[in-house]
């Protein structure tokens, strides 16, 4: 039984989202894992401001990690040489109390009070604790933390103390921490011992309230520059003491100290800077770096926070998800929202790693789930944050293209998992043959274009993604004699199967890529050209694709996941009691690949990712099949059955899954949060709530809507933005009211109707019944969703 673990706060006071009440050691890495901050290029853990206890301490810049050596039991030909590991990057949220001479500690003297609170709406994490010393001298401590949207070098805290009872000496300490230690990230002895260590110091400067460090990492070669500055200010006194700075190669340590009367507090503002480069010279770097603090403390605390709160404003008006009736789904629903966000706002040209910034989990990559999970949602809520991370699979294409010559095909193979582009994933049935990664890419590009109009980015690198991964496919498949196209050997989404013939999903993403790319060579002929694309190599994809096989089980009357899938011996799903999940901690794979087991969505994720390719009773009857299999061992899984068990009317399961799929990393469902946030698993709620229960398809030229309500729900809302222009979706059990704010006339599909939204004109339409969608389908034996609404 699984307790909720954050209280929920309400939107409209003040603080919003969730809060931790109390100190205990047990679950302190779930928490700071929670309570992260990030703008997409800085991460900062939620761990406490004196840096102890620490579970992990965590400061992390995208795309600064060391390379290691990939052990192999034995080598084989096309084998990655080399994997990449996220690294801890100097730690500049430290701040350390002594109050007289007793250390703050929460685990020593009396903690009468410790809260700590995230608000989403503002970005800020707010932290109180009221601290008797074993002295007998009362504090209070009150911090606020943020890593700015709008500056994106930049986090800052303040960190205030009052005397409670009686005068005391205060002294801060605030520090730039290098070399802290990286948990284990891999099994390999020799993989740890590469990581130990990985920065060489190259330089350190320090002077009054000011600080930097520089360093680079000794494989990977990636510099990296902290600095940081301070103001100091004392309640009900015009002077503050002078802040006093030493550092070392290692450590940057600036001193305050002040005397302060009861009821007296003295406040420190620390700005701190981060910059990265593989390539830009150090003193450049370090300019960098103390540029921004400088900019950054001329604003202040109070700008930088308004600045903010602004932003998130802005934000929160165009896609906020609203819940009424269930206040943890509404808490999970903004949550999750505002994970995506930290994930991707000011990541610019980088990755989206599958933890975020939010810990070493996966070892800081990358995935497919990036572009099938959390694309999606930045498209329709940030979309300048999914243009950049596209712009960056764009820029890993000389890697994408190397690794297609070594495999013998033509065109681009992205990687499975990586960091900077290249391959990085040491188990090849599961990351080099897990080719749909490569159309599930082109899928986010087709989906970006076409929901924001940007013509200009469709020409100047969407048209060579297509045309790359195209080429992959037409190479990567086999014409049998009747004329049909197979895809063999290949991995899909699920994990519990691999190198299997024609599965389902990867065909059908491929097609559609072979698709987007004749008509995007169609539309930019000019660029076309340049790529070498003739209209013979168009006709052939046009072709391919009307030829792709797809698996189908005439027996039941549903696709097949893979080609003979179906016939393979069932799970034993009875005899597997609950203790021996997930399946792969405790039977080999070779048994799980020869059975019919599903660790996660994949036909199922076919059907919510391509609607239009299944009638309404394949859809079903799939559903419920695959239903059946899948044991939902991933955190990818829960969104996606939720979402199509929506769509074909068990909105009772729908909520359950849903229920699931929001509380997966709040309260830790799978006991992995200690590592960071399923980044693609918050991605999952927004796509189960507007996909799911919304019913928003954007398969076609229009958008298409089939908004349904399910208890304990009694409403919900979101919004989305189509072309530079916000469309509110307000859904009640009975009606359905769109607004579309500003534009031009917008045409979309609600159910079977087309209507055209004019701007500033609301449109209530009503909801027609709900066809009886037969039995509930049932799960395997003890893998039954979480219940919606459910307390524990």
């Amino acid at each position: 039984m699984t307790t909720h673990r954050f209280d929920v706060h309400p939107w409209g006071v003040g603080w919003s989202c969730l809060r931790n009440t109390g100190w205990e050691d047990r679950g302190q890495s779930h928490r700071e894992s929670v309570f992260s901050l990030s703008n997409g290029h800085i991460g900062w853990r939620g761990t406490l401001d004196e840096g102890d206890p620490s579970a992990a301490a965590g400061s992390y810049l995208n795309g600064v990690f060391e390379e290691h050596p990939m052990p192999y039991a034995e080598d084989g030909y096309g084998y990655p040489e080399h994997g990449q590991t996220v690294m801890h990057v100097p730690d500049g949220k430290v701040i350390r109390l002594i109050v007289d001479d007793e250390p703050f500690d929460i685990r020593t003297g009396e903690l009468a009070e410790h809260r700590q609170l995230l608000d989403v709406r503002t970005g800020i994490l707010h932290r109180t604790a009221t601290w008797t010393s074993p002295a007998g001298r009362t504090v209070t401590i009150a911090s606020q933390r943020m890593v700015s949207f709008t500056h994106r070098s930049i986090a800052a805290v303040r960190y205030e103390v009052t005397a409670e009872d009686a005068a005391v000496d205060v002294t801060l300490l605030s520090e730039i921490v290098a070399d802290e230690p990286l948990p284990e990230v891999h099994s390999d002895p020799r993989v740890m011992d590469a990581l130990r260590d990985p920065f060489e110091p190259v330089a350190h400067h320090g002077a009054g309230g000011r600080a930097t460090l520089v360093q680079r990492t000794r494989r990977s070669r990636i510099a990296v520059a902290v600095a940081a500055d301070h103001r100091v200010s004392i309640s009900s006194r015009g002077a503050a003491p002078e802040p006093h700075t030493e550092v070392t190669a290692d450590l940057a340590r600036t001193a305050v100290r002040a005397r302060i009367e009861p009821g007296e507090s003295v406040a420190l503002v620390k700005c701190v800077g981060h910059e990265w480069s593989p390539d830009l010279d150090d003193v450049a770097l370090q300019d960098r770096a103390e540029a921004a603090v400088e900019t950054a403390m001329k604003l202040g605390w109070d700008e930088l926070v308004d600045e903010q709160r602004r932003y998130l404003d802005e934000f929160w008006t165009r896609a906020d998800v609203t819940v009424d009736g269930d206040e943890r789904l509404q808490q999970s629903a903004r949550f999750s929202l505002f994970q995506v966000l930290q994930s991707a706002a000011r990541a610019e040209v980088r990755s989206i790693p599958g933890k975020g910034l939010t810990g070493v989990g996966y070892e800081g990559h990358t995935f497919w789930d990036a572009e099938t999970f959390v694309l999606p949602v930045l498209t329709y809520t940030a979309p300048s944050a999914a243009r950049d991370a596209l712009v960056w699979r764009h820029s890993t294409l000389v890697h994408a293209r190397e690794r297609a010559e070594q495999l013998h095909l033509e065109g681009a193979a992205f990687p499975w998992r990586t960091i900077d582009g290249r391959e990085c994933s040491g188990y090849w049935p599961a990351g080099t043959v897990a080719f749909h990664i490569n159309a599930d890419i082109a899928a986010a590009v087709v989906r970006y274009v076409q929901a924001t109009g940007d013509v200009d980015f469709e020409r100047e690198k969407g048209v060579e993604i297509l045309v790359e991964t195209a080429r992959l496919w037409c190479t990567l498949g086999r014409w049998d004699d009747e004329g049909a196209f197979h895809i063999d050997g290949v991995t899909g989404p699920d994990e519990y199967s691999a190198m299997v013939d024609d599965n389902f999903f990867t065909n059908l993403m491929a097609q559609r890529n072979l698709r987007a790319a004749a008509d995007a060579c169609r539309r930019h002929r000019d660029q076309a050209s340049a790529l070498d694309v003739s209209s013979e190599e168009i006709a052939r994809w046009t072709t391919t694709a009307d030829a792709v096989a797809f698996p189908y089980d005439a027996a039941r009357g549903i696709p097949e996941q893979s080609a003979g899938f179906n016939e393979k011996e069932r799970w034993d799903f009875e005899g597997t009691p609950d203790d021996q999940y997930p399946l792969q901690k405790h039977f080999p794979y070779f048994d799980l690949y020869r059975k019919q087991v599903v660790k996660q969505a994949d036909l199922v994720l076919a059907l919510q990712a391509a609607p239009d390719a299944f009638t309404p009773d394949e859809t079903a009857r799939a559903f419920a099949y695959y239903d059946g299999l899948t044991v939902r061992d991933s955190s990818l899984s829960a969104s996606v059955q939720a979402t199509v068990a929506a769509r074909v009317g068990q909105l009772d399961l729908a909520m359950d899954y849903l229920a699931e799929a929001g509380t997966i990393d709040l309260d830790d469902l799978q006991e992995d949060v200690d590592e960071g946030l399923h980044v693609a698993a918050h991605a999952g709620v927004w796509n189960a709530l507007v996909c799911g229960f919304g019913g928003m398809r954007d398969d076609a030229e229009a958008l298409q809507f089939a908004p349904r309500v399910a208890a304990p729900m009694t409403a919900f809302s979101f919004g989305m933005l189509v072309r530079g222009h916000t469309l509110r979706v307000e859904v009640q059990h009975d009606a359905v009211t769109y607004r579309l704010e500003g534009g031009p006339a917008l045409g979309i599909r609600h159910f079977d109707e087309e209507i055209t939204l004019e701007a500033g004109v609301a449109r209530r339409l009503g909801i027609p019944a709900l066809a009886d969608p037969g039995p509930r389908p049932s799960q395997p034996r003890g893998r039954e969703p979480r219940r919606a609404g459910a307390e524990t």
